[in-house]
């Protein structure tokens, strides 16, 4: 990187008395596309080009948006296999519980009662799980770059190469929108997996059950 005066760089490069660039640094980086726009209108004729740094490495943050899509699909799958377990304790629940459910159900309970205990537990557990998940990733998120300058620190290395990505650090900033979008669809996988063991459950006939007991 050379520091030269614009007189002497003019006269180095054979350029005379006109200027080929002019590159201008914001305080906030993120008003670049709007300033580039502005900028645009005002200049308003053949022979000028205005870009900006989101234009530049646009093929980089391409990829940035195809990671964070593929992450969704990562978190739904990892969603979907904590609905599976929560199927498979509540069936578990439902084989261990009959006998008390056959007892229930010959004190009167109907089978809507049974369904609604089994499926208000497992809404609740998602529910919990959901907030639980939620919170933990909150937390995380808003101290992500301490964690990975720690994480450097000890291990003596750099995670992010300036070089190879274009920054040193690892910003993090919490979408409110994308954590009610993946709390949305845990609670609804959650809630959805109640549906079998609870169904399994009100369909327990109490002199089956009790057959053997």
């Amino acid at each position: 990187l050379a520091l030269v005066h614009l007189t002497d760089a003019a006269r180095l490069f054979r350029l005379g008395a006109r200027v080929t660039g002019i590159r201008l640094a914001l305080q906030d980086p993120w008003r670049a596309p709007s300033t580039v726009q502005r900028i645009a209108l005002a200049l308003g004729g053949p022979g000028f080009y205005v870009s900006d740094w989101t234009r530049n490495h646009a093929n980089f943050f391409r990829s940035i948006e195809i990671t964070k899509s593929m992450m969704f699909v990562i978190l739904f799958m990892i969603v979907a296999v904590a609905a599976f377990n929560i199927v498979a304790t509540l069936v578990m629940i439902v084989k261990e519980k009959q006998t008390d459910i056959a007892i229930l159900r010959t004190f009167g309970a109907g089978p809507r009662n049974v369904l609604l205990t089994f499926a208000v537990q497992g809404v609740l557990i998602g529910l919990a799980g959901t907030a639980l998940g939620a919170g933990l990733g909150t937390l995380l998120a808003d101290n992500l770059e301490s964690l990975v300058g720690a994480l450097e620190h000890l291990l003596g290395t750099q995670f992010l190469d300036a070089r190879v990505y274009y920054m040193s650090e690892l910003p993090a900033y919490v979408e409110t929108l994308d954590v009610l979008r993946v709390c949305g669809v845990a609670f609804v996988l959650c809630a959805l997996a109640t549906v079998y063991p609870a169904w399994r459950a009100a369909r327990t006939a109490p002199a089956e059950a009790l057959r053997h007991d």
